[in-house]
């Protein structure tokens, strides 16, 4: 995809997370969950270097994508359950000792703000945010619907360059929702801020500069919009719905 930004040599060293690498007390991979996942596995061994800018990583569900994008964002510091460094909320723990086997490679004198965004616990992060208006609750989340509750929590908590963890954002958006996403990714990446999102979305994905790793079977390859599979689904299924649906519903 054609590039609509290039990184300055100052936003290169300042990026917040360079690499991700295994600890030396991992366990191998494939001795346990989540180390039997292909793509977790392979971080394990190799490692992941992350690009300035926006990172997706788009597989199928139970690829592994979700889990990579949760254990490096509690690697960074980032609430389990969403939220900044400092937001302290929780419903049932669920998360996997990923993190407790990675180790960041930071960017010197990176800012060390950050987010971790994951749809399914919003509403206890909003919950959080209303009981501690310290933590700067003063938008009325609950009383939004849910796609416009992340549209405000774009516009209030995504204001500064840090590390934004994403974990399939497009859940609670419509297609034009989706599009002010693009934007809103876009400027922080234009600002010097870094991206790292898990996604379903063909649509997020084609976020013109991004970076795209697939993950799947064969762990984690570096792979072009337009080879997606989740690309080449939608849009088979848009010209010929009936191709599909005739075998579902018969």
């Amino acid at each position: 995809m054609d590039a609509f930004w290039e990184p300055t040599s100052r936003h290169r060293r300042q990026q917040p997370v360079v690499a991700v690498r295994p600890n030396d007390d991992a366990p191998p991979p494939g001795a346990r969950w989540p180390a039997s996942i292909p793509a977790v596995a392979q971080v394990l061994r190799e490692g992941i270097d992350l690009d300035p800018g926006v990172t997706f990583l788009v597989g199928e569900n139970g690829s592994g994508k979700s889990t990579l994008v949760e254990g490096i964002a509690i690697a960074y510091g980032l609430s389990p359950e969403g939220g900044s460094r400092q937001a302290r909320h929780t419903t049932r723990p669920t998360e996997s000792p990923l993190s407790q086997w990675l180790r960041l490679q930071r960017g010197v004198g990176a800012n060390r703000w950050g987010f971790f965004l994951r749809a399914e616990t919003m509403h206890s992060f909003y919950t959080y945010l209303e009981e501690n208006p310290s933590a700067r609750g003063d938008v009325p989340f609950h009383e939004m619907s849910h796609g416009e509750s992340f549209l405000a929590l774009l516009e209030s908590r995504f204001d500064e360059p840090g590390f934004y963890c994403l974990d399939e954002p497009e859940a609670a958006l419509s297609f034009n929702s989706t599009l002010a996403l693009i934007a809103v990714l876009r400027r922080i990446a234009d600002e010097g801020g870094q991206v790292l999102c898990a996604t379903h979305s063909p649509v997020l994905a084609a976020l013109p500069g991004a970076k795209i790793l697939e993950v799947g079977e064969w762990g984690v390859r570096p792979a072009e919009w337009s080879d997606l599979e989740i690309v080449n689904h939608w849009r088979s299924f848009l010209e010929h719905p009936t191709r599909y649906l005739r075998h579902l519903l018969d």
